[in-house]
């Protein structure tokens, strides 16, 4: 092994092979031996050994709920164009955002009709999202060489979330949502345990590419340390006004799940649904505190495995 590290030490050919094998080699794993891939990333990502049969904090929690309980409405809530139809069963179809339009390829995106401003994501992982403040300097070769490539990826073999597996690859183009000053508004990501919103985490700075993270209990009036940033932080976030309506919304939508994180935007005081998660950061979530780790897993009462 020594004589690995030093190879890739002095070699940018051997660490670009060693590293690209290495990947290789867990998306193998995750698509025929989930269980094992998932104690192998998790010791990457957080140095801890995985504990499956007796999980306890936040981080195994999430992973038992992952390979354990694969509930068929977690693939429909997942999914960023499926879960609008679980929304509306819900009743609470005012929270969407306006839709412009669905597409399966990239060639039945009809750029005339779209607006100057928008939001284009594909529906079947994280991350696939491009926001355009201004159509007339979008490059749209660039967007669709991106959306093309997104469609492509089973983000499920990511950090094996198998649900990811089950999700159409599809793109949608929503509203973009700014505020009055033309930036990113904040996000507020509900934790919600068994149907109950427990605390908020608000996201600022959103458009800085690193945003702040700050947690607040359900009523908003205690800041919890349940964040390495939040440990370092003095600053007051204001309770946005439509925050009532979100707390409504997010119990409704989170009442089947052992946990959801749902997220919403404020847009003119108005509660906007921007998704719901169920296996934040691949469930290694690197940088909660042991507090938040232990509080939150606390809170997660494991129920009867479901297998699909």
């Amino acid at each position: 092994m020594s004589i690995i590290k030093e190879s890739l030490k002095k070699n940018n050919l051997i660490r670009k092979i060693y590293s690209k094998s290495d990947k290789m080699f867990f998306l193998i794993l995750a698509k025929y031996f989930p269980v094992i891939a998932s104690k192998y990333k998790y010791k990457k990502m957080t140095g801890k050994k995985l504990n499956l049969k007796n999980p306890q904090d936040f981080n195994e929690k999430l992973q038992w709920l992952k390979l354990y309980w694969q509930h068929p409405l977690i693939v429909k809530c997942a999914d960023k164009y499926e879960v609008r139809e679980y929304v509306k069963s819900c009743g609470c179809e005012e929270v969407l955002n306006e839709l412009y339009g669905v597409y399966e390829t990239t060639s039945e995106i009809d750029w005339d009709s779209l607006p100057s401003k928008f939001a284009l994501q594909c529906t079947h992982g994280c991350g696939f999202n491009i926001i355009c403040d201004d159509k007339s300097k979008l490059d749209k070769n660039e967007t669709l060489e991106k959306l093309n490539r997104w469609l492509k990826i089973d983000y499920s073999l990511v950090a094996a979330e198998l649900h990811y597996a089950k999700i159409k690859p599809r793109i949608i183009c929503e509203k973009y949502i700014e505020t009055d000053a033309g930036f990113l508004p904040n996000d507020y990501k509900l934790y919600c345990f068994h149907g109950k919103v427990h605390c908020t985490m608000v996201c600022t700075l959103r458009s800085k590419g690193h945003p702040l993270l700050d947690f607040y209990d359900r009523s908003w009036e205690i800041k919890l340390l349940y964040d390495e940033d939040n440990l370092l932080s003095n600053r007051e976030i204001a309770r946005p006004k439509s925050y009532e309506k979100m707390i409504e919304v997010a119990e409704k939508l989170s009442k089947p799940f052992p946990f959801v994180r749902v997220d919403f935007y404020d847009f003119n005081d108005t509660a906007i649904l921007g998704e719901m998660t169920f296996t934040m950061a691949g469930c290694a979530i690197a940088d909660f505190t042991d507090e938040g780790q232990k509080k939150l897993g606390d809170l997660i009462n494991l129920p009867p495995k479901i297998k699909s």
